[in-house]
């Protein structure tokens, strides 16, 4: 089966202002003209990097990639101001009249699958397709199944290490607990914090263990990111009604849907998308049966490189 395609270098790129406070870094990649697609990475709070481009075909498809605000080459860097789930839905519209887009593919992994169900449920009319990983519907069970009473039971010690920097009198709601300390004024506390944050879920996103993938996790500059940004979504519930994205599924009718998910996923359980594919008509789910969370797994890369090329044809 067909893996990542070879390095690229994009042949734009956009520092595109949004707001007061925010700049977005915006990159394009493979084919001018080709079928637009929009990368959406996770987090929030990830950024992007250079392996997200080698999911596309660069002759067929013209690969759109952002940095969220707050993360990667965005500006200012770890941000909380201005920083919402709706914001973010407005940047990518900004950045899809900038580019000259009509319509595109959506293409996002974990948080990146919430912002583009929250994107195609706000803009059906701007999306060809949808090509998600590892699903989060971004509801209180899933946050305290990873936070609070779920995940710790599957990854014990890295929940002992994740919870020993927060005192025992705090840990009855560790999100707030990490919350208040990556906000804290003291900027060796919220480097401590966001590494512990970043690395815990490193360690529990693949089947077996990497530990490339948990050093990527506590480089210092994403995880600062990465863990203030998740932690003030995810206390704020993702900025999203109740049960937002299943309610409103049936905005999603018509556009092409492909769900790829490690069965095996402790970030984001498997039954997330079994309950948006009951409501989503034509959607497709592809379970991969030795995978946990993270896209860098063999199966996962393959089922999603398969997806692009997929969707394109069926898009020609």
């Amino acid at each position: 089966m067909r893996d990542l395609y070879p390095d690229i270098v994009p042949y734009a790129n956009h520092a595109l202002p949004v707001g007061d406070v925010h700049i977005l870094n915006v990159e394009e990649c493979g084919n001018p003209d080709g079928q637009p697609v929009l990368f959406l990475h996770g987090g929030p709070g990830a950024g992007c990097d250079p392996v997200h481009r080698r999911f596309f075909d660069p002759t067929i498809y013209r690969i759109v990639l952002f940095d969220q605000r707050g993360c990667g080459r965005s500006r200012p860097h770890a941000a909380l101001q201005d920083n919402t789930t709706w914001d973010l839905v407005e940047d990518m519209e900004a950045i899809r009249r900038h580019l000259g887009v009509d319509r595109w593919v959506v293409f996002g992994g974990s948080w990146g699958s919430t912002l583009g169900l929250v994107y195609a449920e706000t803009h059906p009319e701007r999306v060809a397709g949808l090509i998600l990983r590892g699903l989060f519907l971004g509801r209180p069970q899933e946050i305290e199944w990873l936070y609070r009473n779920g995940a710790r039971r599957l990854f014990p010690d890295a929940w002992l290490e994740f919870e020993a920097l927060i005192p025992p009198n705090e840990r009855e709601d560790m999100v707030a607990a990490y919350h208040r300390r990556l906000t804290d004024s003291n900027e060796l506390e919220r480097l401590r914090a966001a590494r512990a944050w970043s690395v815990y879920e490193g360690k529990i996103s693949c089947l077996r263990p990497n530990d490339t993938v948990v050093g990527h996790f506590g480089e210092t500059h994403r995880a600062l990111s990465l863990a203030r940004i998740e932690a003030y979504y995810f206390a704020h519930g993702c900025f999203l009604e109740p049960n937002q994205i299943i309610r409103d599924a049936a905005r999603l009718a018509g556009i092409p849907g492909v769900m790829v998910h490690g069965r095996y996923d402790v970030v984001c359980p498997l039954d997330q998308v079994f309950e948006l594919h009951a409501v989503w008509p034509g959607s497709a789910m592809h379970i991969i049966s030795e995978a946990g969370h993270a896209a860098s797994e063999e199966g996962t890369r393959q089922a999603l490189v398969k997806a692009t090329m997929d969707m394109a044809r069926d898009l020609s």
